[in-house]
């Protein structure tokens, strides 16, 4: 379910809520019982499981290079 941002326009109170996307948006704020404004924010995205690193993606016999690059051990 997606995460939403309401602002207050009484007392500037930001707070998120997670809703059903059929929900309807809340209207009054619960510290003050002003009116509610939804805010335009980034989505939240969190990924799980494997494919996310390019490691995953390597063909068979192909990992990581191993042994020197050059770099100083000092």
């Amino acid at each position: 379910m997606p995460i939403y941002e309401y602002r207050c326009v009484k007392c500037n109170h930001v707070f998120d809520v997670i809703q059903k996307v059929t929900d309807a948006p809340l209207s009054e704020c619960p510290e003050c019982d002003g009116t509610l404004e939804k805010c335009v924010s980034g989505p939240a995205i969190q990924f799980k499981g494997s494919g996310f690193y390019i490691t995953d993606y390597t063909k068979k016999g192909r990992g990581p290079k191993q042994g020197g690059g050059g770099g100083d051990d000092a």
